[in-house]
């Protein structure tokens, strides 16, 4: 069967009218109630990139973290928000966002990730990659992206946000492993989310970040939300609407050529069509980074949390098995 991706035309996050959208744009693929069942534990998985700009849209909305919440409590889940920065913890970075009063307010948990090996469907080093056991224990997953150019992979949209599953420090050693090989790093990604396997994702396109993000650009109001069940399919039809060559974002060139995203007339595209939502003026990064993160940054960061991350979590585990 071809894989379904939803879109919808939708420009508000106030709350009752963003909980309308994503009843409509989650309508043909069967709703909320079709992927989540009662007494399921439900990942909710945003872009919680960093708590410094929120102004600047790098971050998933909290109005749609708190619709996507609800839907699942209503559905008979028990939904539980979780990321693993790469600097910061996720409480705070949650806080400084504006999910905190919310996941109160809906008693959702918290949680820091903590990493495991898992066996992964990649070759050589990408057989066996160390991801959060919180993420590949829940019943369900709801990746929850947010809509954003990116100075090291062009774009970073549902597949890239997977990273998050990917404990913390382990993002500063892949980063420095592949060091500019972007390829490379790509492949990792394709490999995390394949093996996490999101039962659903739903990108918070309403307003992107474009520019040189994925911190550091801009708004820009895009007016989409997008939902699939199938993450490679979601992200093939976002790098249309956003009128970037697919070739162009290592992300969705690596799921090419794995076999994992099909040509536009393999998806069944639903709701307002590519057309009616096309962005002709969509800003990517003025010049592009390598993928390594500075050096300095990961030694203060590491003397930072010794006593966490070399005590409770010896060093070995960072490294390839």
């Amino acid at each position: 069967m071809k894989p379904t991706v939803s879109l919808l035309h939708t420009s508000s996050y106030e709350i009752a009218s963003l909980m309308q959208a994503l009843e409509a744009v989650l309508a043909p693929l069967g709703g909320m109630s079709s992927i989540v069942k009662a007494g399921d534990r439900v990942l909710l998985k945003p872009n919680l990139l960093t708590g410094s700009r929120p102004t600047k849209e790098c971050t998933t909305r909290p109005e749609l973290v708190y619709c996507v919440a609800k839907m699942v409590i209503d559905a008979g889940g028990k939904p539980f928000l979780g990321d693993s920065p790469a600097f910061g913890s996720v409480k705070g970075i949650a806080k400084a966002n504006g999910l905190l009063p919310l996941a109160e307010e809906l008693g959702i948990p918290i949680v820091e990730f903590h990493g495991k090996r898992y066996e992964t469907e990649g070759e050589g080093e990408l057989h066996n990659l160390r991801l959060s056991k919180e993420a590949m224990d829940a019943d369900v997953v709801i990746n929850l992206p947010k809509v954003k150019s990116h100075m090291q992979l062009t774009l970073t949209l549902g597949v890239k946000n997977l990273f998050g599953c990917v404990p913390g420090k382990m993002k500063a050693w892949w980063h420095m492993e592949a060091g500019k090989d972007v390829n490379r790093f790509a492949q990792m990604l394709i490999e995390t989310a394949r093996t996490i396997n999101p039962e659903l994702t739903i990108i918070d396109g309403i307003v992107g970040h474009e520019g040189n993000g994925p911190s550091a650009g801009e708004p820009k109001e895009l007016g989409v939300l997008a939902a699939a069940r199938d993450v490679f399919a979601l992200d093939r039809v976002m790098v249309e609407i956003l009128g970037v060559n697919p070739l162009d974002v290592p992300t969705v060139a690596a799921s090419i050529r794995t076999g994992l995203c099909s040509d536009l007339d393999a998806i069944d595209i639903v709701g307002d069509q590519i057309e009616q939502l096309q962005i002709p003026d969509w800003q990517l990064p003025t010049t592009m980074m390598a993928i390594d993160f500075e050096l300095p940054r990961v030694v203060r960061s590491t003397f930072k949390h010794l006593y966490i991350k070399f005590i409770k979590e010896p060093l070995s585990t960072y490294a390839r098995t």
